[in-house]
This record gives structure tokens, sequence and C-alpha cells, in this order.
């Protein structure tokens, strides 16, 4: 295994990361465990397996309507945190696996275009699809941009289950488990589930591979030779079709299926892949095709199940592999994962709440692994199920793996960055189809990298330097010059593009309409909004930072980036003065994210940004917000904020500050919105990086309240200052 720093160990890792195991003892729509390698993910059931999807299933809260376009939550959603109210849905999906849905009739994308006008003249938007779920009725004229919208999906690419022969012993509810208890060993990435069936013992062991894109699972019961067996599940696709849509051409076809091996290639329109089997036991085809049992006599019963998209043999040559070589695999790649980077520890805290922080801590670490380090961004809710049709949201690739380097673990982050010099041509169409110079990063996305249509995505301007900000993490980890190379041609199309759209007046620079802030509240004023606060900081500093990239490869700075940075407008106050939101009517709502706190904190210090009237800002925030509209990652914010204001007991109460958007399950998940958004991982991720800064200020000589101790260590440095970053 390559990747990771190995730092001087004083923290015993394998105690700290192992008295966090999540168990589940009873069964629960939402206790569900993952295992999975950051491009294929597998999320089972209290069994150790998915053996009761329909138990797991999503069910659409009839409360939840479509956005006010202020951010606001509706009434009927204000209700305390209730975990019945919440599933998580039993998936296997992977970074490669998608399919397109048939429409009535064939689509353009310029079908879902309005234009605005600018200053440079009309420019178009994708903007003609405003609707959030295939299930709401969707305008004739709408249909195009909701296509687009809708398409691709990520594939649901089968289900490896707890199975019985005709005779055997029914397995129709959770509830025909004897006192189950399963759990996940996170220092090894293994679950471990045992329980009765009809009183006799089942012992489940389930592992992903680290590498390879295959799942293994052992199976030891008396029961086996009365029937009880493994199957590979082919599920129909879990789609919630448009009216506009047509019923999808789902096919699956075995070959070579002997008795302990076969091959199946399935087809799901135009997309295709193809799953190996191998098992100790004897397999053989049912339901038509759709699932594949393997069964034994013997008191033990091990599959091995392989996926890869549809070519002759598995991508990557990856063949077969049996179980203890998967289970060795996972043991070594998890054990090396824990022992390198960054670890903190709150043991010693006289404090009961650090305990559950540090429970937070350990699960996030684990969870982002499993989700956000493929080779593409990840969805919100990562592998284990689709919002937003499975597709992934660049504004949020901060918040999944911004804190990989900031742990030492930036290999992990590296993996995504060649899917964004593969996309840099689609990006830098859409800048060129708007009349601008470079490359227009989208909100909303897949591994195509065309932007999806959008009420408010695509107004977004806040994923714009996430590259930018991402990539100067990496290189303060430690990176050679090579890598700076190598990737300097992202810094440059971005930086371009962020200087193009700029508009100077009255020799200041502003950030004009049509626009929407990272705080969406201000979706009805996307043709006049302009200058949101933590954009005209984030402008600022990551064009300062691509000059610095210059200099570091031997080129001459951008006098135009320079000019720029140097000359953006200051943010607008309110009359209390503390800062806006942004510096057009209304200046602020107090709902949603508060994300003018972002400008100091989440990202490095600039000279745009006060940090008294900053410190001024997060105390109006904690007085008069409205938590109940916010969303997992908010609290991490005012934790950043406070670490780099020095107040670390604030800090440390933003992260368990009690809301229903800030509750983390026993298996480390932050559910936001029941039936649809039930797990949240930009949260996790966030946590962690907020962690990072607290550890960075307690470093730096701040102090941890009365009641807290902190052990931390093998963090990377971060960048401070925009003007500072030359002298690192």
């Amino acid at each position: 295994m390559t990747g990771g720093h190995r730092t001087q160990l004083t923290v015993d890792r394998r105690r700290l990361v192992r008295r966090h195991n999540p168990v589940l003892s009873a069964p629960h729509p939402v206790d569900t465990l993952t295992v999975g390698n950051g491009d294929l993910a597998m999320t089972v059931d209290v069994s150790g397996l998915q053996t009761f999807p329909n138990f797991h299933e999503l069910r659409p809260d009839p409360r939840r309507v479509v956005s006010d376009g202020r951010g606001g939550l509706p009434e009927q959603r204000r209700r305390p945190f209730d975990r019945d109210d919440f599933q998580i849905p039993l998936r296997t999906q992977s970074s490669w696996g998608w399919y397109r849905t048939r429409g009535r009739r064939e689509y353009a994308l310029e079908e879902a275009v309005t234009e605005y006008p600018t200053a440079r003249g009309p420019v178009p938007y994708l903007d003609r699809m405003g609707l959030l779920r295939a299930a709401d009725p969707i305008p004739e004229e709408l249909e195009p941009g909701a296509w687009f919208t809708y398409n691709p999906r990520r594939a649901h690419l089968g289900r490896l289950a707890l199975d019985a022969l005709p005779g055997g012993p029914a397995l129709g509810h959770p509830e025909r488990l004897e006192r189950p208890r399963a759990e996940l060993d996170l220092w090894s990435g293994v679950v471990r589930s045992g329980y009765r069936i009809d009183g006799e013992p089942v012992e489940v062991t389930t592992v992903a591979d680290p590498v390879a894109h295959r799942f293994a699972v052992r199976v030891v019961s008396p029961l086996l030779a009365r029937g009880l067996a493994v199957s590979w599940v082919f599920d129909p696709q879990p789609d919630d079709l448009a009216w506009f849509e047509l019923p999808l051409d789902e096919r699956v076809r075995w070959h070579d299926l002997g008795p302990g091996r076969g091959r199946a290639h399935r087809v799901v329109e135009s997309s295709a892949y193809v799953v190996d089997v191998v098992s100790t036991g004897v397999l053989s085809a049912r339901d038509g095709g759709a699932r594949v049992t393997a069964s034994t006599d013997a008191g033990a019963l091990e599959l091995v199940v392989t996926l890869a998209p549809s070519a002759p043999e598995p991508a990557g040559g990856e063949g077969t592999a049996a179980f203890p070589a998967v289970l060795r695999a996972s043991e070594e790649w998890w054990r090396h994962y824990w022992t390198t980077g960054a670890v903190v520890s709150f043991e010693g805290s006289v404090d009961e709440a650090a305990a559950e922080l540090e429970r937070r801590v350990v699960l996030s670490q684990y969870l982002t692994a499993v989700n956000c380090a493929g080779a593409t961004p990840p969805a919100e809710t990562g592998l284990t199920y689709n919002t937003w049709t499975g597709k992934f949201h660049l504004e949020m690739h901060w918040w999944h793996a911004a804190h990989f380097p900031m742990w030492g673990r930036g290999h992990l982050l590296e993996r995504s960055l060649a899917w964004y010099h593969g996309a840099l041509g689609a990006a830098r169409e859409t800048a060129r189809r708007q009349g601008y110079r470079g490359a227009r990063w989208p909100k909303q996305t897949d591994p195509s990298a065309r932007e999806s249509p959008s009420l408010i995505g695509v107004f977004l301007i806040w994923q714009q330097p996430h590259l930018i900000h991402l990539l100067e993490l990496l290189r303060r980890e430690g990176r050679p010059d090579a890598f700076l190379a190598e990737h300097y041609p992202l810094v440059e199309a971005t930086a371009d593009f962020m200087a193009d759209f700029a508009e100077e007046r009255d020799g200041e620079f502003v950030l004009p309409p049509p626009l929407i802030p990272a705080q969406e509240s201000y979706l009805v004023d996307r043709a006049t909004n302009a200058d949101p606060t933590f954009e005209l900081a984030y402008w600022t500093w990551a064009l300062r930072i691509a000059n610095q990239w210059r200099k570091r490869l031997g080129l001459p700075v951008r006098a135009e980036w320079e000019r720029v940075a140097g000359n953006m407008r200051r943010p607008a106050l309110m009359p209390d003065g503390t800062y806006a939101a942004l510096a057009t009517p209304p200046l602020l709502i107090r709902k949603d994210h508060p994300s003018m706190l972002m400008a100091l904190g989440w990202l490095p210090d600039t000279e745009v940004i006060d940090a008294d009237v900053m410190a001024a800002t997060l105390d109006e925030v904690w007085r008069g917000w409205d938590l109940q509209s916010s969303w997992g990652w908010d609290y991490p914010v005012m934790a950043m904020t406070a670490a780099r204001l020095g107040d670390l007991g604030r800090a440390l109460d933003a992260l368990l500050l009690p809301s229903p958007k800030n509750v983390f399950l026993p298996n480390g998940h932050n559910p936001q919105m029941p039936g649809f958004l039930t797990l949240y991982l930009p949260a996790n991720g966030g946590l962690l990086a907020a962690v990072a800064h607290l550890a960075d200020a307690v470093a730096a000589g701040a102090r941890l309240p009365s009641g807290w101790r902190m052990t931390a260590e093998g963090f990377s440095a971060f960048p401070r200052g925009s003007r500072s970053a030359a002298t690192d």
C-alpha cells in the first residue's frame, strides 16, 4: 500500500479506534454498516448482509415540500429529531456504475437555457429545472431540463443477501434473527455478525477488498446443511421514474455458471457491467437469472463477488480471489490507514461530551474513506444510496475531502484529480459558451462533467476556487515540484475564469449578478445578487495562491490575477457592524448556511476580512440564527471560525450543539431530511476539518476549556494567508 505519512505514535491508535466500533443489537431502518474502498461500497443490515431491503427502504416524508426559495424550512418539518423518521437503504454502488433512462422524445440541452442580462451582454444559464424529485409534477416546458437533471443516474449494482433454498429457514423479517449482534471492526474494515435462527447459531463475516472491486463473505452455521444460503441478487433499479420517462430495460445473462463459479453480464438501458461470483459451495441460478445462490452441506460457506464495467475481463485485470485473501488485504489496508496520518484523542477529558466528539471523529474518518475517496468526487450520500440521482456536487467536494490532506492522508484526495483533468474540457466549454475565459466548474454533475440544469446550482460560484484550495492543501502536506507542474493547468484555467468573472467598477472588482451565494436562501434574488462576503474573500485568496504557484514554477506573476485579488470590494456590513451575507438586498437572511463566517476560519486569512468584525458576526449568528434550517456542515463552519479567533470553548460547543441537524447515529451518519437526505457526508468531512483547525489552534497556543484534554499528532500545515503563502 502507498500513501500516507507515518508519524511518531504516542496515542494507542488501535485502542482509540476500536473503542468506537459501531455495534448493532436490534434491527432498525437506520442501523446499517458499510464496507467499501472509496470506489465501491456495500451497505448491510444487522444480518451482516443485505438481507432485509424492504425494512430499510426510504419512505418519502409527505411533510417535505420544495424549498420556499428563501432557504426556510416548512413549518411541518420543524420538530425534534426522531430516528424513527429516517431510513438508510441497502445499496451496492460504485464510482463507475451509471445508467440513463429513455425519455418520451430526444431532448436538447439548449431547451433548458435562459439568458440573463449582464454588463458583458446576455449570458446563458441552464436554469429551466428547479424541482428536487422525479415524483414532483413537472410542467411540459421544463421536461428537457428535468431529464438532464435526473440523468445519468448512479446504479444499484446488486445485493449480497442471506437466503434459503426451498424448504430452508424462512427469512421474511429481521425479527427472525434472535439476539442479533453486528459489529464493524474499524481497525480492519470487517463486519462480524452473530445471531440465531430457529435456535441455531449463524456467524457472518463481511469485508470489501481495499483495492479491487469485490466483496467477500463467510457464513458459518449448522443451518447451511438445512438450506440456509447466500445469494447475489439483481434487484430492479430503485428508480422513481418521472411521467415522461419510459420503463427501464433491464436484462441479465449468466455465462459459464458452474458448481462454484459464474459470470453475469447485466444491461440497464445502454449501460452494462459484469459480476463474477466464486464460492466454496454450489451455485445455482434462480428467478430467471436475477438471483444466483450459493449453498453447501458443509458447516461453512464462502462467497466472493467481483464487479467491473462491461468488458471481456474485469477492469484492471482484477481476476478473482478467495475469502482469506480479501480479508487479509482489508486488515492490512485499514491498519495502515489508522497508523499513518493524523490522530486525535480526547482521552483524559473530564467533560462527558469529549467521548461523544471522539466517537464522531473516529467514525467520520472511516465513513469518508469508504465513501469519499474515489476516482470521482463523491455524492453527498457517497456510495451509500442516491440523492440527486447519485450525482456529485463540486461545491461539496471541499467538505468531503479537504480533511484528507489536513490529516496527512492527501493521497486519498489525489485519487479524484484525474477526473478534474478529464473534466477540464467540459468546464472550459461552459465558460466559453457564457463568454468567459478559463474553466467554469459545474455545481452538480456526473462522470461526464456536464452541468445539471437547476434553478439554484448553476448560479453558485463558491465551487470555482475549491480546486485551488484543495491543491494548495495537498502542496502544504508535502508535494514535489513535479506535482505543481502536473496540476498547474487546473489552477490556471480556474484562476482565468475567476479573474474574468469579476467586474471592475470604480477601481474595485465586484462579483456581479446573476449569482447565488453559498447560503442558497437568495434564490429569488439571483438576477440582482452581488458581492457575497465569503466569495469576495475566497476570490482574493485563491487568485493570490494561483500566482504563488506560478512563482514556484518559475513563471512570471499574472498581473491580471494580482490586480483583481488586490482590489476586491470589501464586504458589506449590517447596521450593527457585523458582516452581511451579500451587498444587495436583503443583505442577510438568518436561515440556511451562515456562509459569511466561512470568510475567516474555513478560509485562510485575507486583508478583505477584519477579525474583530468577524468575531461580532459569530456572536450574532450564535444568538439569532435559525438552526432548524441549518445543514450538518454549518456547525463545523462555526467551529472553524471560533478556532481561528482563539475561542476553543465556543468551537467545541459548536461541534456538539444540540440541534436536529447535528445528530450522529451509532454508525456515524448525520441525518438531515426524513425520506430523502437520511445521511450527509459533508457533515462528517466538515467535522474532521474543524477538528484539524482545533488541533492547529492548540499547537499555536490557544487553550482548551476546563475539563477538556486533546492529544493530536500528525497534522499538516494549513495555508494561512494569501499574502504569507510565498514565505511558508
